[in-house]
C-alpha cells in the first residue's frame, strides 16, 4: 500500500494508495512562545523543516451504519452491524494490546456522526524533520500493520 500526507493548516491528511483518506497526523509542534503567534511558529517551523520528536495519529475506529436518520431496519439487520461492531473492535483492542498502546482516545467523527475515531500519541524513533517522506517513514510502520489488521 502507497501511502501520502498532505499537509492542510498545521496538521497532515493521511491518503491510502486510492486516494482516500486513511487518517490525520498532527505533529507535536511543542511549547510555542508567545502563544499568539504560534500560526507564524508553526509555518516557519514547517518551512524550515524543524525536527519534531512525535505527535498525534486518528484514525476511523468504527463506523455503526445505525446512527442515520433515515434508518428503517430490522431487529436482525441490527444484531448484524452490532456483531460487526463488536469484532471490529476485538480487532481494534488486539492492535492497541499488541502495539502497547495505553493512551487512547475515542470520539464521535466530526465530519460523521455513525462514526468513532480513535487518536492516539506516536513517538518516533528519532527527531524528524518535518518533511512529508521523512514523517511518512516513520509512521509507515503503524499504517503497514493497521492495514495488515484489517483496520485501514
Amino acid at each position: 500500500m502507497l501511502w501520502k500526507l498532505e499537509l492542510e493548516e498545521n496538521f497532515f491528511h493521511i491518503y491510502d494508495s486510492k486516494k482516500l483518506i486513511a487518517g490525520y497526523f498532527d505533529p507535536d509542534y511543542g511549547e510555542l512562545h508567545p502563544k499568539e503567534n504560534s500560526d507564524e511558529i508553526i509555518l516557519s517551523m514547517l518551512k524550515n523543516h524543524d525536527k519534531i520528536s512525535g505527535g498525534l495519529i486518528m484514525f476511523p475506529l468504527v463506523k455503526f451504519k445505525l446512527f442515520d436518520t433515515d434508518l428503517d431496519t430490522s431487529i436482525s439487520e441490527v444484531e448484524k452491524n452490532v456483531v460487526r461492531v463488536n469484532e471490529h473492535l476485538q480487532k481494534w483492542k488486539n492492535f492497541l494490546s499488541k502495539t502497547n498502546r495505553v493512551i487512547h482516545s475515542i470520539r464521535i467523527s466530526h465530519t460523521d456522526q455513525d462514526m468513532l475515531t480513535i487518536t492516539f500519541p506516536m513517538k518516533f524513533s528519532k527527531p524528524t524533520p518535518l518533511e512529508k517522506t521523512k514523517l511518512l517513514e516513520e509512521i509507515f510502520p503503524t499504517l503497514d500493520l493497521l492495514q495488515k489488521s484489517g483496520l485501514l
